[in-house]
């Protein structure tokens, strides 16, 4: 047992060691053109780094924005409520959304808060200094629907709504 156990290790040395390809003998001209390869690198990268110091320094953000598209209340009557805000301070805006009474407050709000979410977060803007700086509403899709009426006829509904469009900006 012992005598087969030391003829397959013998067995497997020698496949080990025919598998192993002998060193390749390298010319100087390959030992120079793999020394240009080496060097050629770090130029390279000094190359891309001398550029990217060349481009100019984007220009600070100065807005936050937020879109809801889609609201199922008509342009018609948001406007109503974002007249109410237009140019008033974050705080101030949702205090007097908070005490008004129309189906439009609960997405506006909800934009305005958006927003100023966008604008602490992502821009790095002070709350306290935030305030609504543009505010609009325009027609969204327009869901055309039919009601019966008398004879057998029929009369067209419009269901519209409205994008809206927040911007908050800092006060200076």
């Amino acid at each position: 047992m012992a005598e087969k156990k030391e003829k397959a290790v013998k067995a497997t040395s020698e496949k080990e060691t025919a598998k192993k390809a002998p060193a390749k003998k390298t010319t100087k001209k390959e030992e120079v053109k793999e020394v240009e390869k080496v060097e050629e690198k770090p130029a390279k990268a000094k190359k891309a780094k001398e550029e990217k110091k060349a481009e100019p320094a984007k220009p600070a953000v100065t807005e936050a924005r937020c879109i809801a598209k889609n609201v199922r209340v008509t342009p018609r009557k948001m406007r109503l409520v974002i007249d109410l805000v237009r140019g008033k301070s974050v705080d101030e805006a949702l205090a007097i959304l908070a005490n008004v009474n129309k189906a439009a407050t609960a997405p506006v709000t909800k934009a305005i808060k958006s927003a100023a979410a966008n604008a602490t977060n992502n821009f790095g803007m002070d709350k306290e200094t935030l305030y609504v700086a543009e505010i609009q509403a325009s027609d969204g899709i327009k869901m055309k629907r039919y009601t019966p009426r008398a004879k057998g006829s029929a009369s067209s509904l419009v269901k519209r709504s409205s994008n809206l469009l927040v911007v908050v900006k800092e006060r200076k």
